[in-house]
């Protein structure tokens, strides 16, 4: 199985904030955005094992700052850890107000993704090329991350 490199499987998705997405104090919907997260994770999972995927976990979902009508909302993920059939996806959003180029991060969040073979089982997740500093900050971070998660089985 050939490793893959953090960049091959970065996924990003673009959204204009519009009344439908927002909630009576006029903010994105918490679920909505877990939604489109949930996507993005899909499908830098996808891009990384080359097989189906599944959620298998969120791990955390930080919303630091609210999303509001016509903003452009962008959503941006990446392998920051892999297992034996599972990986890490690190999934941060952006805000972008109209007339501005600044993007300020609202939300991080990372979700848990299982690859799957032709029969839905398990199957073995392709190794990760590190290639920067950061990338190994992210993958001793999600190794640990991980080993936690081993320690709290749920039954």
């Amino acid at each position: 199985m050939q490793a893959k490199k953090v960049s091959e499987s970065v996924s990003e998705q673009c959204h204009i904030m519009h009344p439908e997405h927002l909630n009576g104090r006029g903010w994105l919907f918490g679920g909505k955005l877990v939604e489109w997260i949930d996507v993005v994770a899909g499908v830098v999972a996808r891009r990384h094992c080359g097989t189906n995927v599944t959620t298998a976990r969120i791990e955390s979902v930080d919303f630091l700052a609210p999303a509001l009508a016509n903003e452009i909302l962008t959503i941006r993920g990446k392998v920051t850890y892999v297992g034996r059939t599972s990986l890490e996806i690190k999934v941060e959003t952006f805000r972008e107000r109209v007339g501005e180029t600044e993007r300020e991060l609202i939300n991080v969040a990372y979700i848990i993704a299982v690859a799957l073979d032709d029969k839905g089982k398990p199957s073995p997740v392709p190794p990760l090329v590190i290639e920067t500093e950061e990338q190994a900050e992210e993958f001793e971070r999600g190794k640990e991350r991980a080993e936690q998660r081993k320690k709290i089985k749920v039954k």
